[in-house]
């Protein structure tokens, strides 16, 4: 019975240092694991002193209201409004009346309010609407 107490022993004991390096290896792991999220509120530091140094204060000039030619009261109503404002209700007029170009979406489709706006043309692109509508703020 001796040699068998011996046997349990040694398996024991090699039992016990292969479950030690398992709970090692896990401790290793998390150190690592801990490393990257020092780092990361380090960035996150960095990203915000920028955001308040860019902060910037709003332009007056697109604040500033602008009387509305007849043609594009018609569209978007009389009234001074800001140039920000126009372009609004510009898009909620277009998207009420669902005049945005099906297959390009990036073009407007004008009916006969629209096109004295866009100078008599059919079709314009998103990027030109504003410069044409330009032309009727004073």
């Amino acid at each position: 019975m001796a040699p068998a107490k011996k046997s349990a022993k040694k398996a024991a004991k090699k039992a016990a240092p292969k479950k030690a390096a398992k709970k090692a290896a896990p401790k290793k792991a998390a150190a690592k694991k801990a490393a990257p999220k020092k780092a990361a509120p380090k960035k996150a530091a960095k990203k915000a002193a920028p955001k308040k140094a860019a902060k910037r204060k709003p332009n007056a000039a697109f604040m500033k209201a602008l009387t509305v030619s007849p043609a594009l009261a018609a569209v978007i109503g009389s009234g001074p409004y800001p140039r920000t404002e126009v372009v609004k209700k510009l898009w909620i007029y277009i998207k009420k009346n669902n005049l945005q170009d099906a297959k390009n979406r990036r073009a407007i489709n004008a009916d006969e309010k629209l096109k004295p706006v866009f100078g008599g043309k059919g079709q314009v692109s998103m990027f030109d609407m504003t410069k044409l509508v330009s032309k009727h703020l004073s």
